[in-house]
């Protein structure tokens, strides 16, 4: 998620509502206002891939801390409806090009110091700064002048390195006052302000500067709701509520530990116990006849989410170069057996390349999605064949051994590949061998949307240098379309040219959309009321105690 997670955290918009536990909608606390405020709540996590900054954090573990322990320009609520401002008092434009942000006054950072119109500058700066190794830099290449801050190497991981860039700052922002700061695109841009709420445009305190960068990730300073207390690597992580906190969605408990489990079969039985407050996923295995309902009764929570499970290939092994491979190998996978089987129709099969919840996608654009064996078996002699075995990888501290069994003996008896799945022992490991691109076969991910617009499901993924691109897939065709999207002068034309470019997306195949999310989730019997965002996360400033 993000790369869920943000591949698969990130807080996100989807047509679907937000659902809410108990029955209970967000709002004033029913009966006793005071009778939570100063307890606790225990939440599932996993080990973040890298120190939490904002700029540098692309998958869901990081992520949701990250989104819990920021605030940005903008949020986009549980309901369903528009984005709407947070932080920012006003986002102006007459051109959607030039963009005047204001911010409210009198907000602080949880070290006390104020939040100014410079810390939002100074950090889309810093993260656009290509030799700062930001994995979210890409996502200010709206902005005059990041192509002279943000350098590619020309050969993707070859002997050419990327060359420096002619510039440090971007030239289309602009500080104009404490509260007020000037953003100019490189083209008109409709889509701008509702990215704002993602995270990798959070602003960064002062002190971020005098740090390392890893340095101020392990002891983190953000302006959310929640302030950092500590991180004790692959055991917990401690928050705590910063009562300074004067924007609408303060918290009503106190103190919020994120346990780091390896296991989610382990803290399913947390849950059970009434030693864990809110798991996130059901495993799989308390899927099969509806065992997690009897088990959990009304603490059992169902939605959906605008998540796609994916399976992702290495394009910098030459072994998966051939397009005609990658099709087959999709083709020669029967989604409706995998959702049925494995996860007892709660999850849907994949058919189109975004998310069907998320604005501007299109229903049905996969083609390479449908299952036909004798079509993936002619692929493949096309292709050469394929030599050797092929290991599908995942990560062991979620529930993805079953489904990644069944890819991998689907596409050992459908196309008479060796193929079989492999786990890494966390998410965090796999995160890491991803990013190092030291991938030796096709590997699973996930896609949590950051921001409600089908061109998070384009440009992060499938364009050249996309902030998880991890393939390194590259097609310049799909880089122009993309890019004409974005200076559409609308939404529907920004969503029409996106469209053209999923249709080579679509004939290229860098990765397989295999099942949509259902999500299943459970609370503790302590929780009076909770919602979801609308990624399925908790909004831990909605819990009542």
């Amino acid at each position: 998620m993000r790369v869920s997670k943000r591949a698969t955290s990130a807080i996100a918009l989807s047509a679907a509502a937000a659902l809410v536990a108990s029955g209970c909608s967000s709002g004033d606390n029913d009966g006793d206002p005071a009778a939570s405020k100063d307890g606790s709540i225990v939440i599932h996590g996993v080990q973040p891939e890298n120190p939490l900054v904002p700029s540098n954090t692309t998958e869901t573990g990081g992520g949701k801390i990250i989104d819990w322990m920021w605030t940005g320009l903008v949020e986009y609520p549980n309901d369903g409806g528009a984005p709407r401002n947070a932080l920012a008092e006003s986002i102006n434009t007459t051109d959607s090009k030039v963009f005047t942000i204001k911010i409210k006054k009198g907000t602080k950072f949880h070290d006390g110091t104020e939040v100014k119109a410079k810390n939002f500058v100074d950090a889309w700066n810093w993260a656009a700064y290509s030799p700062n190794g930001a994995q979210n830099g890409s996502f200010f290449s709206d902005i005059e002048g990041f192509d002279k801050t943000y350098t590619s190497d020309p050969d993707g991981e070859g002997p050419k390195k990327a060359p420096p860039p002619t510039a440090e700052k971007l030239s289309g922002l602009k500080v104009v006052d404490d509260q007020t700061f000037e953003v100019t695109l490189a083209a008109p841009t409709a889509v701008f302000p509702t990215k704002l709420g993602y995270s990798a445009f959070m602003p960064l305190p002062d002190v971020f500067f005098t740090q390392k960068p890893e340095e101020f990730g392990k002891k983190p300073v953000g302006n959310g709701p929640v302030k950092f207390v500590s991180w004790d690597d692959n055991v917990l992580i401690k928050l705590t509520r910063f009562d300074d906190y004067n924007l609408r969605d303060t918290m009503k408990v106190k103190d919020v530990d994120v346990k780091l489990y390896q296991d989610e079969t382990a803290a399913y039985n947390d849950l059970l116990a009434n030693n864990l407050d809110f798991l996130e996923s059901i495993p799989t295995s308390a899927l099969a006849g509806d065992k997690w309902k009897t088990d959990l009764g009304e603490r059992g929570l169902s939605t959906t989410t605008p998540t796609t499970g994916l399976i992702a290939f290495p394009m910098y092994d030459k072994r998966f170069q051939d397009p005609k491979l990658r099709r087959a190998v999709s083709l020669s996978i029967n989604r409706q057996e995998i959702t049925d089987k494995i996860f007892f129709g709660t999850r849907k099969p994949a058919d189109s390349w975004a998310n069907p919840l998320t604005p501007g996608a299109k229903p049905g654009n996969c083609t390479a999605c449908k299952f036909d064996a004798t079509e993936a078996k002619r692929l493949l002699a096309e292709a050469g064949g394929f030599q050797g075995e092929m290991v599908f990888f995942y990560n062991t501290d979620s529930s993805h051994k079953d489904w990644m069994d069944a890819v991998a003996q689907q596409v050992k008896t459908n196309l008479g590949i060796e193929a079989r799945a492999e786990g890494l022992p966390t998410f965090a490991v796999f995160r890491q061998q991803v990013n190092a691109r030291k991938m030796t076969g096709p590997y699973r991910a996930a896609w949590q949307q950051d921001y409600p617009d089908v061109e998070n499901w384009i440009n992060p993924l499938y364009v050249t240098g996309g902030s998880s691109n991890d393939g390194l897939y590259s097609n310049p065709q799909v880089d122009a379309l993309a890019k004409q999207a974005g200076a559409a002068p609308s939404l529907e034309a920004s969503h029409e040219a996106f469209s053209k470019a999923v249709e080579l997306v679509d004939q290229d195949v860098p990765s397989i959309p295999v099942y949509f999310y259902g999500q299943q989730s459970g609370h503790s019997e302590k929780i009076k009321k909770l919602e979801l965002n609308n990624v399925g996360e908790l909004d831990i400033t909605s819990v009542e105690l």
